[in-house]
């Protein structure tokens, strides 16, 4: 099962000495209009880091996963990033389930790619009007992580005058879900920077989608350990 790992509580001060109760800052009103251009104490996600890891370790010991440790992997990423400092790609044993690529940025945050043409970021804004503590972009990764590893996450082609890629993601438990939907133009095939074997897997990736709706990424994405019981999801 997984544990998230225990990380000593930190203070954060403002110019003035005053501490920060970060999560809680503007109460019921709404945050001043210069919050949001401002980005104070971004350290306060390193901790997303180590949560990260911890979902590398309990997939890796809990599933059959290849494990690839390469910053050559955040060429996964649907568009280029400058602040990689290291990269983790999980990619199941079944070839019908998602893979997981996990980008540790030196923000610090952490990038999510999953399955073939979504990305997701942790946290997603980090400015001081969004008030966003580590626990909470904790919380939000590793449900949904735990989510893809649990055959809850579902990418679909939608044909038409303007086509569209679409993402539905579901908690193991029910107990939340997500979905998206992005115009198919805006999905980069190949994007500057990527690999030679990684825009191969991309453009598979793109194809896959179309002929078949990615019916396939609803299976399992990975087969436990035969030391494991036998279940649905990753």
């Amino acid at each position: 099962m997984y544990h998230r790992p225990e990380v000593p509580s930190e203070t954060f001060r403002d110019a003035a000495g005053r501490a920060i109760p970060y999560g809680a800052r503007w109460g019921s009103d709404a945050p001043p209009d210069n919050a949001y251009s401002v980005d104070s104490h971004p350290e306060r996600f390193a901790p997303v880091h180590l949560a990260a890891d911890a979902l590398i370790a309990h997939l890796t010991d809990t599933f059959e996963v290849i494990v690839e440790h390469t910053l050559a992997a955040t060429d996964d990423l649907l568009r280029p990033v400058t602040d990689a400092v290291r990269a983790v790609r999980l990619t199941p044993a079944s070839a019908e389930a998602a893979s997981l690529t996990f980008v540790f940025t030196s923000y610090p945050g952490v990038l999510l790619h999953a399955g073939l043409l979504n990305d997701f970021s942790y946290p997603v804004c980090g400015c001081d009007a969004c008030d966003e503590t580590w626990q909470s972009v904790a919380a939000e990764m590793e449900w949904q992580v735990l989510a893809v590893a649990g055959g809850g996450y579902r990418e679909t082609w939608r044909p038409g005058l303007l086509p569209s890629v679409t993402f539905s993601l579901d908690a193991v438990d029910g107990s939340q879900g997500m979905s998206g939907e992005n115009r198919a133009a805006d999905v980069p095939r190949q994007p500057t920077g990527r690999g030679e074997e990684s825009a191969a897997r991309h453009r598979t990736g793109m194809e896959a989608v179309v002929a078949a709706s990615v019916s396939h990424l609803n299976a399992p994405c990975g087969s436990t350990r035969p030391a494991t019981s036998q279940r649905p999801g990753y």
